[in-house]
């Protein structure tokens, strides 16, 4: 059983026992996600597709929010040819790492 999911703007496929990293969640760690921060737009039950028009009725999903972590630095540089032009910049994006509990339908 599978389902796809959007959490804080983003799509997920997901499955029980599994581990995603979205943006940065409001939350402790150790908290269960709110029902309301998870909508479930496709389920697939063995087979038996249920698609949502925009989500699934009835479809929840319980997720745990493990931690709170920084991604991996991206370098930002640019540069303008024979104009002494240099600009480096660095970004890490703040992550949690979640684990999907249960999926219902």
């Amino acid at each position: 059983m599978y389902a796809i999911v959007e959490i804080a703007g983003q799509q997920f496929k997901i499955e029980k026992g599994r581990f995603i990293y979205t943006h940065r969640l409001g939350g402790d760690v150790d908290a269960a996600l709110a029902s309301d921060q998870i909508k479930v737009l496709l389920v697939d039950n063995e087979g038996a597709i249920t698609v949502g028009a925009p989500t699934v009725a009835g479809a929840t999903v319980s997720a745990t929010i493990l931690e709170h972590l920084k991604g991996e630095k991206v370098i930002v540089f640019k540069k303008k040819r024979r104009k002494g032009y240099k600009k480096k910049n660095g970004h890490r994006q703040y992550l949690t790492k979640v684990q999907i509990n249960d999926i219902t339908v």
